[in-house]
């Protein structure tokens, strides 16, 4: 048994949120990934979907084979007994190259320019930490990664840009993210990785998940190329 107090929402009619604490915290999101486990390990023949991020999971269950009242008791239940302190979770590291320049980084130079450090100091800063996979949104295989340095943070762009190249690594605030596919996004994008991360109905190169870690590092232009990045 553990102490855990949970907040849960309705969030439709076949849909609850649980909220685990006010602020995003490593803690947190490991708990998260391990009850997210438990509960589709032991009410799979329930649960459709669960969708875990910074400090909630939602889970949508089938409501023509349990209402709401009984599923809600079985979630807390499965919770309660899990115990914390004796469980761990394994999560992949993942290390991903990035082609930092002008080319593929249109934002590098002016960023490294408004904190007063050189594009090479930016890079360092920027691939000199792991950093946790806090959620997985916005668009499929899109994960927020965090905490990015606060000598490198910034806000997003005032004007987002129509089309960001797939691969392309941004930063916005404290967070870091690879655009999967192209899209639109307003991050200050400073280099581009050539591995495809997502692509609906041709399996990935990498499938991020809560949790997760991942560290970048430099590569040139030619290692670009030869990866199968695109300029």
């Amino acid at each position: 048994m553990n102490d855990l107090k949970l907040q849960i929402s309705i969030a439709g009619e076949n849909s609850l949120v649980i909220y685990f604490s006010q602020a995003p915290d490593e803690r947190t999101i490991q708990k998260i990934a391990l009850i997210n486990r438990q509960l589709n390990e032991k009410l799979h023949n329930f649960i459709i979907d669960s969708i875990p991020s910074y400090i909630s999971l939602l889970v949508t269950w089938d409501n023509l084979i349990i209402d709401y009242m009984n599923f809600k008791k079985k979630l807390v239940e499965c919770v309660n007994n899990i115990a914390f302190e004796n469980s761990t979770i394994t999560r992949d590291i993942f290390k991903v190259p990035v082609y930092y320049s002008n080319v593929t980084g249109p934002d590098l130079e002016n960023l490294a320019h408004q904190k007063h450090i050189s594009t090479k100091e930016l890079i360092e800063i920027h691939q000199n930490r792991e950093y946790l996979v806090y959620a997985i949104g916005f668009a499929p295989g899109f994960a927020y990664l965090g905490n990015v340095d606060k000598k490198i943070a910034a806000p997003r762009k005032s004007t987002p840009r129509l089309k960001i190249p797939a691969g392309s690594v941004g930063i916005a605030d404290r967070q870091t993210a690879i655009y999967p596919n192209s899209s639109p996004g307003g991050w200050n994008i400073i280099g581009r990785c050539p591995l495809k991360l997502f692509k609906i109905g041709k399996g990935n190169d990498f499938r991020f998940s809560i949790a997760d870690r991942v560290r970048f590092f430099s590569i040139d232009r030619n290692k670009y190329l030869s990866l199968g990045g695109k300029l």
